[in-house]
């Protein structure tokens, strides 16, 4: 537990401010900086898609990069949160790759208006769609529609990678999916701008027709149902991509395009001319004051976090590290410990946070109980402050840090599974928009309880220490290996203490491996991998976004026992 001595007084602050000069901070600054510097790394191989050879070929076409066209397109020094840059990261090896997915987007500004950015990466096996591809575009097309943002399509790709068609075509969350969502999208009154730069083939050519606007550039650009091999194949026809779809056919022909360009640079600039003409967005339903900078140092937050994750820490620090001057009031403050709930501001939006106290404490009957574990009486003060902030149309952001939920007799006789059902139930029927930040553990039902991905965060980030799994590393592979030991025992067979040991650690590799924040975010369970210093920015830059959709449903929750 940190020493008292740690912190010193400011004076009118509700919070100790933070000794930045002990040894403690100081270990905890270098171990984070050492897993953001790794993070850097893996994130600058990925940048650079299917590799220099295939970026240089795009070059030759007069071709930008997807992310040398978004840079172009969003409003120079303004902010990107990219999303899902590590889908797909260690997957598909066999098959060479698939960096970030296929696809670079996220949310940045047009013209001033915030938009959902999706661009194909033409340099990843022509732009193909692996089924972590769809994924990626389906969480984006969600995002949009959550927050009724516009949406911006620069179109690259060869359509479906085949040798894995099984598992990207035909279910209900693949390929086609995503003409659904065109469609569910028009309807709802979200413009869709389709700015289409090299193939468009197959059913991926229903995606820019069915977007509202249409934009192509010539000698780049095509868009057919059949390409020129499939043709000739079929019916036997000879003819050239661009006499078959390219973007005089569609502009002048087919009518199917509505602009066409000579260059990338003039398609993408008519794409702000379109965006910087929409109507304004709708009034937000949440509060907002003016923004105030936080009590402490946004970089200080590095040095708060111990190094091993087994170490307590009070979770207040790293509030204050984020929220707005002293904003953060405390609701119970004296009861249910082990969850922190209070209504703040950030960057002067109004939001309740809800996160999981980390620090020992004592409970109202005077027992030490640990940090990060959800008990009885804390379960119960987040799910009634959950309750309060849909009342109030106020936005909820979970910083997790959580083992589970409390274990043993007196627990359960205590009706811990009650309570941690009344959480979950406040949890899933919340209505206001959910942000959520995975800081550290993030542990079986507690992953649940804190707005893990399964219940419908708007946006949920982890930093570089998350980790997701049923149980921690440890505890899960002593229950693995007791399994795998009995098993044998009943075939008759004993182990030696030596290979015990040697299958303990082996064990405990796999599943440590699974509970990475690389893991995670390889498959979406999370968006991004942030920086601990952009917590505060991309919780904003959500809040924003969440803004956009004034439209709240009324609050109802489950069936409680209470």
């Amino acid at each position: 537990m940190l020493n008292c001595s740690h912190y010193r007084v400011t004076p009118g602050s509700k919070l100790p401010a933070m000794n930045s000069n002990t040894l403690d901070f100081n270990k905890n600054e270098d171990a984070m900086r050492q897993s953001l510097s790794q993070l850097r790394t893996r994130f600058e191989k990925i940048a650079l898609g299917g590799g220099k050879k295939s970026i240089e070929k795009q070059r030759e076409k007069n071709k930008l990069t997807p992310r040398e066209r978004i840079s172009y397109l969003i409003d120079e020094g303004s902010a990107f949160i990219e999303i899902g840059a590590f889908a797909g990261y260690e997957m598909y090896e066999e098959q060479g790759g698939c960096p970030a997915g296929g696809t670079v987007g996220g949310i940045g500004y047009v013209s001033g208006r915030q938009c959902v950015i999706v661009a194909n990466d033409q340099t990843v096996k022509a732009g193909a769609w692996f089924p972590i591809t769809g994924k990626k575009n389906l969480r984006l097309q969600e995002i949009a529609m959550e927050n009724h943002l516009p949406v911006v399509y620069l179109v690259d790709s060869a359509g479906v990678f085949l040798p894995m068609q099984d598992e990207i075509f035909p279910d209900k969350e693949h390929f086609g999916r995503v003409f659904r969502n065109n469609a569910r999208m028009s309807a709802m009154g979200i413009t869709q701008i389709a700015a289409v730069m090299g193939p468009c083939v197959a059913g991926g050519a229903y995606l820019p027709i069915m977007s509202d606007e249409t934009l192509m550039v010539e000698g780049n650009g095509s868009i057919f149902l059949a390409g020129p091999y499939l043709v000739k194949a079929a019916i036997g026809e000879e003819i050239d991509a661009e006499t078959l779809g390219g973007a005089v056919t569609h502009t002048e022909l087919s009518g199917i395009a509505d602009y066409r360009f000579v260059t990338e640079h003039e398609c993408l600039d008519q794409v702000k001319k379109i965006i910087g003409k929409l109507g304004p967005a709708g009034p937000s339903p949440f509060d907002r004051t003016a923004p105030a900078a936080p009590s402490r140092p946004t970089a200080d937050i590095y040095g708060v976090l111990p190094a091993d994750a087994t170490k307590p820490y009070d979770m207040l620090d790293i509030i204050a590290h984020i929220v707005d001057g002293d904003s953060f009031d405390q609701f119970k403050e004296d009861y249910g410990k082990t969850i922190l709930c209070g209504y703040a501001r950030i960057e002067g939006w109004a939001v309740g946070i809800v996160a999981n106290q980390r620090k020992i404490v004592k409970s109202k009957k005077g027992e030490m109980q640990m940090g990060g574990v959800i008990y009885n009486d804390s379960a119960d003060k987040a799910a009634r402050f959950i309750l309060n902030c849909n009342q109030k149309k106020i936005p909820l952001v979970f910083l997790q840090d959580v083992t589970g939920f409390m274990v043993g007799s007196r627990s359960e006789h205590a009706g811990i599974i009650k309570d941690g059902a009344k959480l979950v139930n406040a949890v899933a029927n919340s209505v206001v928009p959910k942000i959520t930040i995975v800081i550290g553990n993030s542990y079986g039902a507690g992953n649940y309880a804190m707005c893990g991905k399964a219940y419908d965060p708007r946006f949920i980030y982890a930093w570089p220490t998350a980790r997701i799994a049923v149980m921690g590393g440890e505890q899960a592979a002593k229950t693995l290996l007791q399994i795998q030991v009995s098993a044998l025992k009943a075939k008759g067979e004993n182990i030696d203490p030596a290979d015990e040991r040697r299958l303990l650690e082996e064990i405990k590799g796999r599943y440590d491996r699974q509970t990475s924040p690389y893991y995670a975010a390889a498959r979406l369970w999370v968006d991004a991998i942030i920086d601990p210093a952009d917590t505060r920015k991309v919780i904003a830059e959500g809040l924003r976004a969440a803004a956009h959709n004034p439209i709240i449903e009324n609050f109802k929750t489950g069936v409680f026992q209470v």
